[in-house]
């Protein structure tokens, strides 16, 4: 992951299927259930394999992660974090965890706080500037591998996520392999407009998600909260206001929004290898954040012109581009670290 390798373009590299071409198809495609079977029975060995781990981050906040170790892997292991209302069980998260798997790497699907089926584990609600207990699980699962520094891979929330848990490495004492974020929210008020300007269905889909994650999280601590005045709302600027004000120290939306940005001087002290890998046509994350990120050398942005949000489908069947430039990231970077894995990873042309 070399600061100065050159950006990638969909004109010389990532070519989809005409009909795959349009932003919106590869958007729906990454998180719909289309491709649920082949998934789940790509990822039969990776599920039959993983055990939960509950990971302490520290003051009294536990993760959940559910670690797949291969029988003949070569133990370097790989976090994977989901984005928002996402889990561990994305099919995104699942399918690259299969290849993952297959090809030797010991795989740590996290929970975010408040996801999957985490509502029970913590009773203050999670919201996006919830950094922390992100470093503490990092820091749980790298003591778990003394001398295996971990691969951070996040896709949409969960890209901003490894991205600030790698700019605070060096402070948080973190060893780091690598970080790769997909699709990262990089300017959290640009996206909040973009998903209420854009086609109704992200908005209504979000608030959905989110509506349903609030009734379990009231489910479980039936004495802490309450939430029908906000579901009652519907709107998601209106319901994040809401969230901020009744459950964050942030004085203000803007404020609380700011506090998750990747823009401005946030990535400036970046000194772990990182890869960003977005489309210049994702529909929830506006391009023209990129322009505001701080460029240290360790920062390489890989950016197509076509892909959507964590799309980047070439055809329907088979690994994605998108799989297919991660493990050979991943590939390169463990042949220096010198571990050996399989040729094909390393086939693949870059």
């Amino acid at each position: 992951m070399n600061g100065n390798t050159p950006e990638r373009t969909a004109d010389d590299d990532f070519r989809p299927a005409r009909w795959l071409g349009n932003h919106h198809v590869q958007s729906m495609l990454a998180s719909t259930g289309w491709r649920r079977g082949r998934v789940l029975r790509r990822a039969a060995p990776l599920l039959a394999a993983a055990r939960e781990l509950l990971l302490d981050c520290g003051a009294g906040v536990r993760l959940q992660c559910f670690l797949s170790s291969p029988p003949a892997g070569n133990g370097r292991p790989v976090v994977l974090l989901h984005g928002w209302e996402g889990s561990a069980d994305s099919y995104y998260v699942l399918s690259l965890a299969a290849l993952l798997f297959a090809r030797g790497f010991d795989v740590l699907r996290l929970n975010l706080r408040d996801h999957g089926e985490t509502h029970h584990l913590n009773q203050d609600l999670f919201h996006s500037c919830r950094l922390p207990e992100v470093v503490g699980a990092v820091r749980a699962v790298q003591q778990r591998y003394p001398g295996r520094p971990p691969y951070l891979i996040g896709f949409s929330l969960g890209g901003n996520f490894v991205l600030r848990v790698a700019a605070q490495a060096g402070p948080a004492q973190l060893q780091l392999a690598g970080v790769i974020a997909v699709s990262p929210v990089l300017d959290p008020a640009a996206t909040l407009v973009a998903l209420q300007n854009g086609i109704p269905g992200y908005e209504r889909y979000f608030v959905r998600k989110w509506l349903r994650s609030l009734r379990r999280k009231q489910a479980a601590w039936p004495d802490a909260y309450d939430f029908g005045p906000l579901a009652r709302r519907r709107d998601l600027k209106l319901m994040t206001a809401e969230l901020v004000r009744a459950h964050t120290e942030y004085p203000t939306l803007d404020d609380y929004l700011e506090g998750y940005a990747i823009t401005g001087a946030r990535l400036a002290g970046l000194a772990v290898p990182a890869r960003i890998i977005t489309s210049l046509d994702d529909p929830i994350i506006p391009a023209a954040g990129l322009a505001q990120l701080a460029r240290p050398p360790a920062l390489t942005l890989t950016v197509t012109r076509r892909g959507g949000h964590c799309g980047f489908f070439e055809r329907l069947g088979g690994e994605t581009w998108l799989e297919r430039l991660i493990l050979r990231q991943l590939g390169a970077e463990a042949t220096r670290a010198g571990t050996p894995v399989e040729a094909e990873v390393l086939g693949e042309n870059s």
